[in-house]
Parts: C-alpha cells; structure tokens; sequence
C-alpha cells in the first residue's frame, strides 16, 4: 500500500512538472507543423534562407549561426534554445524577442509547438 502511494506521488509529480502533455509530444505530427517553418528556415547545416537554418538549435544560443544576419534585438537576447524558450518564442516571437525579424505570428497551439520541438530535437542535429 505505502510504494503504491509513493509512486502515485512520484508519477504526478512527474506528469506534473513536464506540463502533462510533453510526454505526448510527436515529432511526426511535428514534421507536418513544421511545414509552416520551411519556407523561411532549413534543417541542413550552413543552408540559411529568410530565417537562419535551425540545423544544431537545441542548446545553441540564439544569434550564433555563422553567415546569418541576425536583428540587434536577437543577437543581444541572451537565450540558448531548449524546450522552455523555443515553447516561448514559437508562441508569439515578437513577445519574446522584442525587435526580432521574424514575421511569423506564432503557433496558438501547444500541443503544435511540442510536436514541433520534438521535431527539432529528431531532425535538425
């Protein structure tokens, strides 16, 4: 009885502390959001296009692809990309980096950023 309450405590601490849905993100549902993210962006290391290429974005600091021309406000940012800022910034990018570039208004579903990210994380190392 006492190790069935313990890990009822352990697993909704867990489930808890990741959000409740991060363990249900899909990188293959991710590809297909990320199709809004092609036209400006590659996952093919050194290949910039409107966007830099997000090739080795996760743990990168923002502003540090070599050859991209990056807005003051990005550049002076001071964000490395994990789970926490890219969910921010695919939010509303504006609010995130006041001064950035980027056009795009943003990704209103979380569920869409997290398969996004998981996208990321399988395809653009």
């Amino acid at each position: 009885m006492q190790k069935a309450r313990i890990f009822s405590v352990v697993m909704a601490l867990l489930f808890g502390a990741t959000g409740g849905s991060a363990l249900a993100a899909d990188a293959a549902k991710g590809e297909k959001v990320f199709k809004k993210c092609k036209a400006c962006h590659s996952l093919e290391a050194g290949k910039n296009k409107v966007g830099p290429s997000l090739h080795g974005v996760i743990d990168r600091e923002a502003g540090a692809v070599e050859g991209y021309k990056y807005s003051k406000a990005m550049m002076a940012a001071g964000v490395t990309w994990d789970d926490a800022s890219l969910d921010a910034y695919l939010t509303k990018p504006k609010d995130f980096v006041k001064g950035t570039k980027m056009a795009f208004p943003g990704l209103k579903k979380e569920a869409d950023r997290e398969d996004v990210i998981a996208y990321l994380k399988e395809n653009a190392m």
